[in-house]
């Protein structure tokens, strides 16, 4: 027997129950086993022994030396060849994942940051090739670090092979998207459907004279939603897949998860078939590339991702975003009010210890303030007020604002409006350098070495964004832009600063100041038991809601970590934390269960035995 056929049996009974409820279409079902088995037979042997290697360690990826890192490579390094010379730089800071924004083939310059997909088979000529990719993951795999890519899984660019076939009127082709012939289908879906990009992109269909149908496109009207109701999408989707896994991808992050299946009469988002989709994704991989993980983007309340990773038995995804810790975290430190973090952390720490996230402060995308409505109502806080605060604060019109941020997609219906900015901008160090104010500067890097630490000291692992560790500024040039200025998501879309990087080694510089403060940190995370995958972690009351306490425990060690989110000197009350400690930052010893901190500190403190 065959180590593809020693996975397939445990996996196939349960894929082709899955299948042929969703489908019941045998045929098709026999073309999906033919396509894993060539693409096992077609696997590197290289890959094939990673596989092996994290079969027998399933919890490779929920280690505390895990550090990503997003990118786009054109913005980093030009292409992926240069970008393979560069390496050094990430393996300097010790990042052992590394997600690339979408790189495969895509029309210009409508496309959404790569997010509609022209061939999902074929890298973007801007960016290289095919074996440019493969050598690159190579390259990687020997240092240690995983390469990620998007799998755009719900949608494709009008400019796709399948969209031109179905535009010239080609049935097969037509019935790969969502179609309707009237508009009365698209009016009732559109009802219960809640809009993307209500102010730039309204609605979730498109007319397209060419073909005399209406397309569901959810997103832009240069993307169209693919069909899951016919088998055929799903095959020739999951070929693309394991392409990229026999490539050398080794982390696929399914974009826009919750949006895979639509049905009239409902918002068309986290329906029961999408679970079915990602649960036979999980065991197709299981089967054919098991050393590659799912990671969902779920940009949705706590309560709603924990289906997406399954249960311990029936798992669906490795891992999930922590879309929702970013935006507390930044509430938290514009209003100095650690509840609704808090609150937040709770409610994932009470998911099954199988859900795994990825905890970031700044992404490719914006800040979405999706706060607890319900819960900052019972603290006395108004829902909207709060976030007009927020957006207003984050772009620096409200009064004694430190930061430095754009709107995004503001909506003059609803005043709802997202933020755009890098991290250093949006904790103040692009306002302190620009009134050449030291102490401003001071607390910016304070705020964001706070930030940092407190996403780090989270369940899960961090993933950092390119030009965090050197304090990248916002980019206004992108206004000039006639082709970029309408995506004020471009604000923080810049390309990285090498000679800013050059001076992470200058001492007293602000590169120099947030590298090595992000470093020490990380050399914490990698080494402390407390970071394993066996930690319990948990918050504490403080006594004090301007600041947030988190506890990390094993059977070993237990690691206070205390987070000062005001620009005020604050004092906690630890009950039940007795004893003495030591700060792994500072080395002081102290005991844990009353102190003191200084504005925006930042301590992890282990107990002494």
């Amino acid at each position: 027997m065959t180590t593809f056929e020693r996975r397939a049996k445990s996996r196939l009974g349960e894929l082709k129950a899955l299948y042929l409820a969703l489908y019941g279409d045998r045929t098709m079902l026999d073309a999906l086993e033919r396509a894993m088995a060539a693409a096992y037979a077609a696997r590197p042997l290289a890959l094939k022994r990673l596989d092996g290697r994290r079969e027998r360690d399933p919890d490779w990826y929920r280690r505390g030396n895990m550090l990503g890192m997003t990118m786009y490579t054109d913005l980093f390094a030009g292409d992926l060849a240069h970008l393979e010379k560069k390496l050094d730089h990430l393996a300097e800071q010790g990042i052992t994942y590394l997600h690339l924004m979408p790189l495969l083939k895509m029309p210009h310059p409508d496309n959404d940051g790569g997010y509609a997909v022209e061939d999902f088979s074929q890298v973007d000529p801007a960016l290289g090739t095919n074996e440019d990719l493969a050598r690159l993951a190579a390259s990687m795999r020997r240092r240690g670090m995983s390469l990620c890519l998007d799998f755009v899984m719900n949608h494709t660019a009008d400019s796709h092979e399948w969209a031109v076939r179905a535009k010239a009127g080609e049935q097969a082709y037509i019935d790969r998207y969502i179609c309707f012939d009237g508009p009365d289908i698209p009016r009732e879906m559109e009802k219960t459907i809640p809009d993307v990009f209500p102010a730039t992109a309204p609605g979730s269909f498109i007319y397209v004279p060419k073909m005399g149908k209406y397309v569901c496109s959810s997103f832009h009207p240069y993307q169209w939603d693919l069909n899951y109701k016919n088998p055929a999408v799903f095959n020739e989707m999951v070929s693309a897949m394991l392409t990229l896994a026999n490539i050398g991808v080794e982390v696929l992050r399914v974009d826009a998860t919750p949006y895979l299946w639509k049905e009239i009469g409902t918002t068309c988002r986290n329906l029961p078939q999408v679970h079915t989709i990602m649960r036979m994704v999980r065991l197709i991989t299981e089967c054919v590339c098991p050393g590659v993980l799912l990671k969902g983007e779920v940009v949705m309340a706590p309560k709603e991702l924990a289906p997406y990773f399954g249960t311990a038995d029936r798992p669906e995804c490795h891992i999930l975003y922590n879309s929702s810790t970013m935006c507390t975290q930044w509430s938290a430190l514009a209003s100095g009010d650690t509840r609704q973090l808090k609150h937040q952390l709770d409610d994932l720490h009470a998911l099954p210890k199988h859900c795994v996230f990825v905890n970031y402060l700044r992404c490719h995308d914006d800040i979405g303030w999706g706060l607890n409505e319900a819960f900052g109502y019972s603290i006395g806080q108004d829902a909207l007020l709060h976030k007009k605060y927020l957006y207003e604060f984050y772009e620096g019109s409200f009064p004694g604002s430190w930061a430095r941020g754009e709107r995004y997609n503001y909506d003059p219906v609803t005043q709802d409006a997202r933020t755009c900015g890098t991290t250093a901008s949006l904790c103040g160090i692009e306002k302190g350098l620009d009134e050449n104010d030291e102490v401003q500067v001071a607390l910016g890097i304070q705020r964001d070495l706070m930030m940092h630490a407190a996403m780090m000291a989270m369940a899960g692992f961090p993933m950092l964004s390119s030009g965090d560790e050197i304090g990248q500024l916002n980019g206004y040039d992108y206004h000039n832009d006639p082709d970029r200025t309408e995506d004020s998501r471009n604000l923080h879309r810049t390309a990285f600063n090498w000679e800013n990087a050059a001076r992470r080694t200058r001492p007293g510089t602000v590169q120099q100041r947030l590298w090595d403060g992000l470093r020490q940190l990380e050399h914490i995370r990698s080494t402390a038991p407390c970071f394993g995958p066996d930690a319990w972690v948990t918050t504490w009351d403080t006594h004090n809601d301007h600041v947030l306490a988190l506890v990390r425990k094993t059977d070993s060690e237990t690691l206070v970590c205390l987070f000062n989110f005001t620009g005020e000197e604050q004092t906690v009350s630890l009950d039940a934390l007795l004893g003495e400690y030591t700060d792994l930052l500072t080395g002081e010893r102290s005991r844990c269960d009353r102190r003191t901190l200084a504005p925006y500190q930042y301590s992890l403190c282990r107990k002494n035995r």
